[in-house]
């Protein structure tokens, strides 16, 4: 399926909505059934029928079959947030006595999610280092039902061998769940390696103006339906119309703006490793990278995040850099037209949000402005630190 269909023309029925370009926010709540057998069939069938926008909405079908098929997947669910998304996922395949394997430093909430909520209802999490599938393997239990990976991660960015994963996963009865908000679904296809469930936060790179929230899972129609049947009607959720028609919105420069931010995050990241108040850069798409081979083999190109240690002695230096940059906005997420920066130190306002990755972390993301702009702006920051 070509990629200009999927996001200019698929799901969008334009002779049922007087041929309108741009598809309609269908705001209904609810819809109407002509008899009692219609409304009967409805209830029967909810997972393909329109009755209540807690279930199906029209627009936001739309933006699921853009998805599944962007992911290359049979099916999706479209959730409130991205978080909503990977909670239903990995709640749809666990029950008390489970056992789950996780990667390390997964996105914070993901995190929480493993390491506090589902303890509390009897299921056991393992924490391991994704960049060798031995760890996997040796976490591996008789009453492991789930494999959790997010390639490359959010602030270490750390890969997992996909097929590997995949494979050792099917072998053990078990799923795989993907956080795949770091590539995009145009620069990796997890469900092409062999992965069974890929989960978005749209609020990123989908929606792409930083004024939208959302998540999605994509899977096949079978795994989507258990979803849509158990947790996704049931803890409700939901994607409003009017967030799904923005999605809708933000596929359509999706692509555009996947290609000015791999280019532009070069630059940077180019001057970057050559700057003597830099001490590393983690970008998995540098050649120095240790996992460069496997990056260029199961992602089609970079995209904008990466993070650096600043040789910085003293927290304040670190912060005298991030106070001092002009053009990076200090915020959460990433994916919008605006650069941001998102330093480790700011976690260190107490021991309980303390991150244990070092103070002189910073993660950035690389927007849509001229990279010499940003570059001007680094240089002016690293000076004064």
């Amino acid at each position: 399926m070509d990629l200009a269909y999927i996001i200019n023309e698929l799901g969008e029925e334009r002779e049922q909505y007087f041929e309108a370009v741009a598809p309609p926010i269908i705001q209904s709540s609810n819809f109407a059934s002509k008899t009692v057998a219609d409304m009967r069939y409805k209830m029967k069938h909810e997972e393909d029928e329109y009755m209540y926008s807690r279930g199906n909405n029209p627009t936001v079908t739309i933006f699921e079959k853009k998805m599944a098929a962007l992911e290359g997947a049979e099916h999706a669910v479209a959730f409130g947030s991205g978080m909503g998304a990977i909670a239903a996922a990995v709640l749809s395949q666990v029950k008390a006595g489970d056992h789950v394997v996780c990667v390390k430093r997964p996105y914070t909430w993901a995190k929480n999610l493993m390491r506090k909520f589902l303890p509390r209802f009897g299921v056991e999490v393992t924490m391991v280092d994704g960049k060798d599938i031995v760890n996997f393997k040796e976490a591996m239990r008789p009453n492991t039902k789930l494999l959790y990976l997010e390639s490359p991660t959010s602030f270490t960015f750390e890969l997992q061998d996909l097929s590997a994963v995949a494979a050792f996963a099917k072998e053990n009865n078990c799923v795989t769940i993907i956080d795949n908000s770091f590539a995009s679904p145009l620069h990796q296809n997890p469900i092409a390696f062999g992965i069974d469930l890929v989960v978005h936060s749209c609020t990123k790179y989908i929606g792409g103006h930083s004024d939208v929230m959302g998540g999605v899972v994509c899977g096949s129609r079978e795994h989507i339906n258990q979803i849509f049947k158990g947790e996704f009607l049931t803890l409700g959720a939901v994607l409003s119309p009017h967030d799904a028609w923005l999605f809708i919105r933000g596929l359509r420069t999706l692509p555009v703006r996947m290609e000015r931010v791999a280019a532009s995050t070069h630059k940077v990241v180019s001057y970057l490793t050559q700057h003597p108040k830099v001490e590393q850069v983690l970008f998995p798409f540098l050649p120095t990278h240790p996992q460069y081979e496997l990056a260029q083999r199961q992602m089609r190109d970079n995209s904008g995040q990466f993070s650096l240690y600043l040789k910085a002695a003293r927290m304040e230096q670190v912060d005298k850099f991030c106070d001092s940059l002009k053009h990076f906005l200090m915020a959460a997420s990433w994916g919008g037209h605006e650069s941001l920066i998102f330093p480790v130190s700011a976690t260190y306002a107490s021991e309980e949000m303390k991150s244990d990755l070092p103070f002189n972390m910073v993660r950035f993301y690389v927007g849509l402005e001229e990279p010499e702009y940003l570059i001007k702006d680094l240089e002016q920051a690293l000076d004064k630190m």
